[in-house]
């Protein structure tokens, strides 16, 4: 059987052909409105989904596809994937996490840099003919505070430990057995110790406004705050006020609630850095996201275990 596929990923066009070479037949819809048209003309032929966390699959859409089989998430995060809905049919879901850890991670910094050392305000005031010499921050031998040290949150520590010479503090549900950084018990306990703090943790539930107005004190206000997670880790309305009360120093944001809806507050403050959800773009990444794809299809279809499964709650009976 050659497998269809359907694409709802708008930034892999090049790289699809990895996919194809396998003998998979691609449908590519990248808008909603090829997405819905492609699920009522194409559904009764579609055996797996590809897609990303904020694209998602939702339970209408995976009922309207009878034979599919496989949802392979781009990137570690599946916040918009109803596992639900794909235990419930015995649906195989997988991610890529880890695949664009080093993309993610060289963004993360950049934002951080360009954030502490205000290089999009020197770069405008530059172009109006000015020539602004204002004291910015060193990166060097400053507390890195890391919310999620996963494959993400590793890389970023690599990079600011033996890079900066920084000292890494980190967060998460567990502490690690495997690294020498400090571990934090809460949130707003990691904030506290840190003079910077990256947001590297996956969306969903468990994660949903960590970072509040509590933390967001505890990081005062000769702290900075990087987020390339998930919007939803912060609560914006907080987030805004602290901007602009000046009770953080600021925020360099690459994700938010409602992409690409981006709140008019955030765009009209001088210390912020706002990128498009492109910390996981590269052409590296790209092609390497692609191949895990790839792989775990001929994997499945091949009738052998998935590379990277995603755990699934039990299906309702």
């Amino acid at each position: 059987m050659t497998a269809t596929v359907l694409v709802l990923v708008e930034t892999i066009n090049e790289y699809l052909p990895i996919i194809e070479s396998n003998d998979f037949h691609v449908i590519l819809a990248p808008t909603p409105t090829e997405r819905a048209e492609a699920i009522k003309a194409h559904g009764s032929q579609i055996n797996a989904v590809l897609t990303r966390g904020p694209l998602g699959l939702y339970a209408e859409e995976i009922a309207a596809l009878p034979l599919l089989e496989i949802i392979c998430v781009i990137g570690a995060g599946y916040e918009h994937v109803d596992l639900q809905a794909a235990s419930n049919r015995g649906i195989v879901v997988t991610n890529g996490a880890g695949v664009n850890a080093p993309s993610v991670a060289d963004h993360a910094m950049a934002l951080l840099l360009s954030l502490v050392r205000g290089i999009p305000q020197t770069d405008a005031a530059v172009r109006r003919h000015e020539w602004p010499k204002v004291m910015r921050p060193s990166l060097g031998g400053k507390q890195l505070g890391i919310l999620g040290l996963g494959a993400v949150g590793l890389e970023i520590a690599k990079r600011a430990a033996l890079g900066f010479g920084m000292e890494v503090s980190y967060h998460n549900r567990q502490p690690r057995d495997d690294v020498d950084y400090t571990y934090c018990a809460t949130a707003v306990e990691l904030a506290r110790t840190s003079d910077f703090l990256i947001l590297a943790t996956p969306g969903g539930a468990s994660t949903r406004h960590l970072i509040d107005r509590h933390a967001l004190d505890a990081l005062g206000p000769n702290g900075y705050l990087v987020n390339i997670g998930r919007g939803s880790v912060v609560v914006t309305a907080d987030l805004v006020a602290a901007l602009e009360q000046r009770r953080i120093g600021g925020a360099a944001l690459d994700v938010f609630d409602d992409e690409p809806k981006v709140p008019d507050a955030l765009k009209k403050l001088g210390n912020t850095v706002l990128t498009s959800h492109v910390a996981g773009l590269s052409p590296e990444a790209a092609h390497d996201t692609v191949q895990r794809v790839a792989d775990n299809l001929v994997e499945y279809f091949a009738g052998r275990p998935v590379l990277t499964p995603v755990a699934l709650p039990p299906p309702n009976k």
